[in-house]
């Protein structure tokens, strides 16, 4: 164990915990277009990795290390897992005040930057943090305006070394009253921001209702948003050459579509195409918007990545537990 004592924070890094053993065939895989098959080869096996979790999101392969970063929402830990079978905590707690029971109060969205730093988006805390490499704890973004911030929900990393986030109201509409004022309210609308590479805040656009996933196209050239509620869309934004955001597009609305759950983390393969949690499962969607088919998993899923040495297996995370299935389609990782 490990005490950063100007943060208050304890690390685990080798803090080995239960876990469920891995088992096979535990999805289906619904398909709905014949281009499925070049993506997701027809004897693909979804697989069950982990289980025993609280509230599974923000997955981020590791690739120098070879290991999964996600959090793990109300345990208020960011785990590890490794390939070997092992699971541990990496950081706890995230948020260090006592905290009324039912707040999702860890960190949600995960990613890295250009130089292999750890990037956070923390609900409790209501900001954006970056993990040093001697382990201490640098605030990107808490406020905006003097305000603070709502609970930024997820995260993804430009090349350039621009950071992009949403930040809708999610810890507010969750918790009960809450004497301390921690988690009320001071902006009065849901925002998507840049940090630049210089530490600047943007607001770039607050036309989404409820801003959750997003993820960029392999050339970077349109950054893609999701929105949870109360219609269940996702919408495509050109970015300019200055990384600010030109007027959204729809890019597929499935507000009608069957099945449980909503627009949340997504990521892109190398070909461009989506792999977005919504109704049903992990929504595969072409660039030109069209579903080609889902990965239907037992539980709700709230994000994905890839992972292993080739970039081909997509990881989801789905409420308490972590699965995984070996694709075609080689994915854009950080």
């Amino acid at each position: 164990m490990k005490y950063c004592g100007a943060f208050g924070l304890f690390w685990f890094e080798a803090t080995i915990l239960p876990i469920v053993a891995q088992s096979a065939g535990v999805g289906t895989i619904h398909r709905l277009d014949p281009a499925l098959d070049q993506l997701v080869p027809p004897g693909a096996v979804i697989e069950k990795v982990i289980g025993n979790l609280q509230f599974a999101e923000g997955p981020v392969w590791v690739q120098s290390g070879g290991y999964l970063l996600f959090s793990d929402i109300p345990a208020n830990a960011i785990m590890k897992w490794s390939p070997s079978d092992q699971l541990s905590v990496l950081r706890k707690p995230i948020f260090a005040r006592q905290f009324p029971p039912g707040i999702q109060i860890g960190s949600n969205g995960l990613t890295l930057d250009p130089q292999g730093r750890l990037i956070a988006c923390e609900h409790g805390n209501r900001r954006v943090s970056r993990t040093e490499k001697d382990g201490a704890i640098t605030t990107l973004a808490d406020r905006y305006e003097g305000k603070r911030l709502n609970s930024p929900n997820d995260v993804v990393c430009r090349r350039n070394g621009d950071i992009y986030f949403t930040d809708p109201n999610s810890v507010a509409r969750n918790n009960p009253p809450d004497p301390n004022g921690d988690f009320t309210t001071e902006l009065g609308f849901n925002g998507v921001y840049r940090v630049t590479g210089a530490g600047k805040l943007e607001l770039l656009s607050r036309d989404v209702p409820y801003p959750n996933g997003l993820a960029f196209s392999p050339d970077e050239k349109k950054l893609y948003i999701a929105n949870t509620r109360p219609d269940k869309f996702w919408m495509a934004f050109d970015v300019k050459s200055d990384g600010t955001l030109a007027s959204g597009k729809m890019f597929l609305d499935v507000s009608k579509e069957p099945g449980e759950g909503a627009p949340d983390g997504m990521k892109v393969d190398q070909a461009g195409n989506l792999y977005a949690t919504g109704p049903g499962g992990v929504l595969v969607i072409s660039p030109q918007g069209k579903h080609l088919g889902t990965l239907q998993l037992p539980e709700i899923p709230a994000n994905c990545a890839w992972g292993d040495a080739d970039g081909r297996t997509l990881y989801m995370t789905a409420r308490t537990g972590l699965y995984r299935v070996k694709l075609k389609a080689r994915g854009v990782r950080p």
